[in-house]
């Protein structure tokens, strides 16, 4: 069985980092770079890196401020927000980041990802896709998830994952900063209908939902979380000890914070 990873996520606003529920009411936490430090240390497999407001306000990702978060860390870095060209893909990786995210530009361009991963390959294309449940199914939402695109997430992401997508990142809108656990349903969904690797996001509150979801879910690759690192409700390094005593393959660190 391949290690399962832990990713605890950076979500900037304003070159901070911020945290809200159901991505409302984001309220300021930290320094994106002494987080990533911390984290880098502590144990993460990898670290997102996503300037939220990126795309509602129609710009760049903060380039300045991930070159200063890639050159503490030394696992991989996702990296996303505004990313809608070909030319934003190369800016990022060439800042630093393993792996480029994108969200709202590929609802507004198709062929976006397939276009990158000939040039970069799928391993550096992550599709990142904000669902919430409306009126009994789930909907794909892009701005930050303020707006509902009306498309099916399900069909959205296999599409995606055809044109070129190496992995995805599944962003549970209902479930964001709620603490109850992961939204097993939705992800059952989508691993049965997609072959790459699934990063479960969203309802993180224990160490047990990690665990609830790994067991009950083996096909999901990461979990991915934010709040409850951020605030020391779950140390990574006590997760993953929590995680291999109870039969889940993850990756060891030495590391003591």
């Amino acid at each position: 069985m391949k290690n399962k990873k832990i990713i605890p996520c950076l979500d900037i606003k304003n070159g901070r980092v911020v945290k809200g529920v159901k991505f409302q009411g984001l309220s300021d936490v930290a320094s994106p770079i002494e987080l990533a430090s911390y984290y880098n240390k502590s144990g993460a497999d990898e670290i997102a890196f996503y300037d939220i407001t990126a795309s509602t306000e129609n710009r760049i990702l903060f380039t300045d401020l991930l070159k200063e978060v890639s050159s503490v860390v030394s696992v991989p870095l996702i990296a996303g927000g505004g990313i809608g060209t070909i030319s934003d893909f190369e800016r990022v990786l060439l800042l630093g980041a393993s792996k480029v995210s994108v969200n709202s530009g590929a609802l507004n361009n198709e062929n976006l990802i397939g276009e990158a991963a000939k040039k970069y390959g799928s391993n550096s294309i992550v599709l990142s896709v904000d669902v919430k449940s409306v009126n009994g199914t789930y909907n794909v939402f892009k701005r930050g998830g303020t707006e509902d695109t009306k498309i099916d997430a399900i069909e959205w992401i296999k599409k995606m994952v055809d044109c070129g997508a190496g992995e995805v990142v599944v962003n549970s809108i209902d479930k964001d900063g709620v603490k109850n656990g992961f939204d097993l349903e939705l992800l059952a969904l989508v691993i049965e209908n997609i072959s790459v690797p699934v990063i479960a996001s969203g309802g993180a509150g224990e160490s047990e939902h990690f665990l609830t979801l790994f067991k009950s879910l083996p096909a999901i690759s990461a979990g991915l979380a934010a709040s409850v690192f951020h605030f020391g409700d779950i140390k990574i390094n006590e997760l993953k000890e929590y995680l291999q005593k109870n039969g889940v393959s993850v990756r060891r660190t030495e590391n003591e914070y």
